[in-house]
C-alpha cells in the first residue's frame, strides 16, 4: 500500500500496483512516457498528441474539459491523473467514484520536480524520474546563465481572440516568462484576463507581443490587428507548448527559448 498527498491536499491511497493508468493532461501524458510507463497507460485525451503515435495507440476518452465516463470505467483503471487548471472540480469528483484520482497544480518550475518526484513514488520509478529531474535542472541552471546577459523586454502573452485573452500572473506561463527576463504588462492580474485592445498602452505599452499557438491559432490578420494599438511592439509567434507544458516538455522548453531571445 502506498500513501501520497497529491498537489492540492488530497491524500491518495493505492493498495495495489499501478497497471492502467490514465492521463487526462497532455503533458504528464508525454511525461509519463518518457518515465517508461507508456505499457500501463492505457487511455488518454484527443489532445494528448506527445509522443506522436500515442493517439494511434491508446483509448481515446475526451478532452481536458469534457470526458467520456463510461469508456473511463470499461477500461477499469488503478488511477486517473488530473490537473486543478485542465481539468474541472467535477471531473475530478467523477473520476473519484472510479480509481484513486491524483491532481496536479503547477505554478512554478519546483512544482515540476515536486510532481515529477510524486511520479517516481507512485509508479515505482524513482530512477527514472531522478534522472529526468537532474537533466532539467541542468538545463534550467544552463538557461538562468544564458538569460543573465538579455535585456529585459515588456512582454503581452496573447492566448485567445473574441474576446482578447492574456497570460496574467498566478499560472506557469507567467513564471517562465519571468524566467525569460519579460516583465509581464498583465502581471497586475489574476490568471487569464480578457482585455481590451485600445488600452494596452496605457497598460503598459509592451515592446513584445507573444502570441501562443494554443489554445487559439492566431495568424497573421490577428498581429496586425493587435499591432494597430501598440507603439512599434514586435509580433512574434510563439510555441505554446514551450510556455504551458510541464513535465519532460521543458528539457526541450529552455533550448527553445534560448532560440526565442536570438529571434528578438
Amino acid at each position: 500500500m502506498k500513501s501520497i498527498t497529491d498537489q492540492i491536499g488530497r491524500n491518495i491511497v493505492v493498495s495495489k500496483p499501478l497497471k492502467r493508468i490514465i492521463s487526462l493532461v497532455p503533458s504528464q501524458t508525454e511525461l509519463l512516457v518518457d518515465l517508461g510507463l507508456e505499457n500501463q497507460l492505457v487511455g488518454i485525451t484527443k489532445f494528448c498528441v506527445h509522443p506522436a503515435h500515442i493517439k494511434n495507440t491508446k483509448e481515446v476518452v475526451g478532452g481536458t474539459k469534457n470526458i467520456k465516463i463510461e469508456k473511463i470505467k470499461e477500461l477499469k483503471p488503478d488511477i486517473i491523473l488530473c490537473n486543478k487548471e485542465e481539468n474541472t472540480k467535477k471531473i475530478v469528483e467523477m473520476c473519484e467514484l472510479i480509481a484513486p484520482t491524483h491532481v496536479s497544480d503547477i505554478y512554478t518550475l519546483n512544482d515540476v520536480v515536486g510532481l515529477i518526484k510524486q511520479y517516481g513514488k507512485l509508479f515505482s520509478c524513482r530512477t527514472e524520474s531522478t534522472h529526468i529531474i537532474g537533466k532539467l535542472q541542468f538545463k534550467a541552471n544552463n538557461f538562468k546563465k544564458f538569460i543573465s546577459t538579455q535585456p529585459q523586454k515588456k512582454v503581452a502573452y496573447f492566448i485567445w481572440r473574441n474576446p482578447w485573452m492574456v497570460a496574467g500572473n498566478n499560472n506557469f506561463i507567467n513564471h517562465l516568462l519571468q524566467m525569460n527576463n519579460f516583465e509581464n504588462i498583465y502581471s497586475d492580474k489574476a490568471r487569464y484576463p480578457e482585455i481590451e485592445l485600445k488600452r494596452i498602452r496605457l497598460e503598459g505599452d509592451p515592446e513584445l507581443i507573444l502570441l501562443s499557438s494554443e489554445p487559439y491559432p492566431f495568424k497573421e490578420e490577428h498581429a496586425f490587428e493587435i499591432g494597430r494599438f501598440t507603439h512599434h511592439a514586435k509580433t512574434i509567434f510563439v510555441d505554446g507548448e514551450m510556455f504551458s507544458w510541464y513535465g519532460s516538455r521543458l528539457l526541450k522548453a529552455f533550448d527553445y527559448f534560448k532560440q526565442l531571445h536570438q529571434r528578438i
